[in-house]
């Protein structure tokens, strides 16, 4: 392999020479300790490189290897349940292999290398296949059918396919080329992490990523396929947001990035998933999930690593078919990375000295996500929605980091610490937030939940807004200045927030609500509004109506069961309870 040599070291990045001939985003082994590292720019025979591991102790005229192949991760089965580092170096592995520590330079496969899978062939001799056509199928584990794609420029007719046990590296398949070159298929494929995987069409997201978080699926949808901000300050809980949506989320897979996230926090996921339970299933959910590790203490560049090693392993499940959800925790880190690289090639800043291509890099990141048909014959469906939390300095929301990804993403999901501190959980202000999905959602909530589901929603969203400008009106002169219908209004808004808004994720009952259930809660707070209003024409009393006990019921409705019946005696019981009156 081609060597050059370093000239200089300036933290995460390193300049070399001698590197004629060297490509943009090659991968290279810096030092004598072959550290991995990314060429970034070029400047005559120097490569800049950004080292993904700590360079302390690296010193001039040590040899740069040039491997001449972009930054790569393996795809293949063995990736569910696995828990890697920024540049897919499994972490289980090397704490049983190496100590609790990652030492420099280390060189791990990312797929175990000894075990064997049960290879059922799909295809037979004669057959012919094109790129992304199914060639057979793993059993990775009993939650997810691992799907053996044809990898790009192996198209043609299959000459050979074997079944039973093998390891990821040997053959399984062969197939003769147009060319007539006869290739070799395995069971995993290479693919370069800031690569998108092609794909042979784009749809339009109209079905709904049911979360079972009631502010989230009533009020701020997110389609499958689509794309959500959370952004909020310290402790508004944007990790525990990320957690619900990797434990209750409907999607098939899910691809936990953790970017420069703090230690506790990424030690707080690795401890909880083993020991949740997938809910439709009852498995472990690690079954299902892949967690890349990067913690704040781990080196700058690698955080942009993590994220995009986190893509391409959800688009890899994309192909298959699959819906898959992608967390990252968060963006603002890798933004901070990017700034440092940046500045330390003396680059030109730009807004509060994040470099001028931030925008463009987010955009680039968030648009690999979407729902699509897959490359192949036969037709799949794969979707992958991108939820990224963003932690931006004291709580601002004019933060490049921000306001470049609201440029790009569709649903926005406020975190708020002064709800935070109200212990007002989820934290998500629902007068910031806002979903740009709802009008494509119409139609699958009019069919699969209720026909007036949207409209409720939306009439839910304006009593929350009437209340804080009745709220402005009643800190100047005062509550009981108000009309008893604006006093209702209150009532109702507040009823709104505390028992469908507020969800506690540690209550066994309260964690998940699905949409049927949500609907129905909805529907009752509001059912009983309108009686309300309408007894107030009457002529009752408003201290009657709010005095009434089946407030207390609606106030319980989060904790009863997913029964319909039983949801609905709340219902009656409002009906009934007016009817006394």
């Amino acid at each position: 392999m081609r060597q050059g040599k370093i000239i200089r070291v300036a933290g995460p990045l390193v300049v070399a020479a001698d590197c004629l001939g060297a490509k943009m985003y090659d991968m290279v082994k810096v030092g004598r300790l072959g550290l991995i590292g990314e060429i970034i720019e070029l400047k005559n025979d120097q490569a800049y490189i950004q080292v993904y591991e700590d360079t302390t102790g690296i010193g001039p005229e040590e040899p740069v290897v040039l491997t001449e192949k972009p930054l790569s991760v393996e795809l293949g089965p063995g990736l569910l349940g696995s828990i890697y580092d920024g540049i897919q170096r499994p972490l289980d592995v090397i704490r049983a292999q190496h100590g609790e520590f990652v030492s420099r330079g280390l060189e791990v496969s990312a797929l175990n290398r000894e075990r064997r899978w049960a290879f059922q062939p799909s295809r037979k001799p004669g057959d012919r296949v094109l790129v992304g056509d199914i060639i057979g199928y793993v059993q990775e584990t009993p939650l997810i059918q691992h799907r053996i794609l044809v990898p790009e420029n192996c198209a043609g007719e299959v000459v050979e396919i074997k079944e039973g046990e093998f390891l990821v590296t040997e053959v399984v398949c062969r197939v003769k080329t147009e060319s007539g070159e006869v290739k070799d298929l395995n069971l995993f494929q290479v693919w370069p992490v800031r690569r998108q995987r092609p794909v042979k069409e784009r749809l339009m997201p109209l079905e709904p990523l049911v979360t079972g978080q009631r502010i989230l699926d009533t009020l701020f949808p997110l389609a499958k396929g689509g794309t959500a901000c959370v952004p909020g300050p310290f402790g508004s809980g944007k990790t525990v947001v990320q957690h619900q949506l990797a434990k209750w989320s409907d999607a098939q897979i899910i691809v936990y990035v953790a970017c420069g996230e703090r230690g506790n926090e990424v030690a707080d996921l690795l401890l909880s998933f083993p020991e949740l339970k997938d809910p439709t299933t009852g498995r472990p959910l690690l079954e299902r999930t892949i967690i890349i590790a990067n913690t704040s203490n781990m080196p700058v560049a690698a955080r942009e690593a993590s994220i995009y090693t986190g893509m391409t392993i959800a688009e890899y499940f994309r192909d298959m078919g699959y819906s898959v959800a992608l967390m990252a925790d968060s963006s603002s880190r890798w933004a901070e990375a990017l700034r440092e690289i940046g500045g330390r090639m003396e680059e030109m800043p730009g807004d509060e000295g994040y470099p001028a291509y931030l925008a463009s890099r987010l955009a680039e990141f968030y648009e690999r996500a979407g729902k699509v048909i897959c490359l192949g014959s036969e037709e799949r469906i794969g979707a992958l929605s991108v939820i990224g939390a963003v932690s931006p300095p004291g709580g601002d929301l004019s933060d490049p980091v921000v306001q470049s990804t609201l440029k790009v993403v569709k649903v926005f999901w406020a975190l708020d610490d002064r709800l935070a501190n109200m212990r007002h959980f989820p934290a998500i202000n629902w007068l910031q937030s806002y979903s740009l999905y709802r009008e494509s959602l119409k139609k699958y909530f009019a069919e699969k939940v209720a026909e007036d589901f949207v409209e409720l929603s939306q009439e839910a969203m304006k009593l929350l807004e009437l209340e804080a400008e009745l709220q402005e009106i009643a800190r100047l002169i005062g509550v009981e200045s108000l009309s008893f219908k604006e006093r209702m209004i209150l009532e109702t808004a507040r009823s709104i927030r505390e028992d469908f808004l507020h969800q506690n994720a540690f209550h066994p009952q309260d964690t998940y609500t699905s949409l049927r259930k949500q609907y129905l809660m909805l529907r009752t707070i509001l059912a009983f509004h309108h009686k309300a209003l309408q007894a107030l024409e009457e002529g009752k009393e408003f201290s009657e109506i709010i005095a009434l006990e089946v407030r207390e019921r609606i106030s319980k409705m989060k904790y009863l069961p997913e029964d319909e019946d039983t949801l609905l005696q709340v219902e009656k019981e409002v009906e009934d309870s007016f009817k006394r009156l």
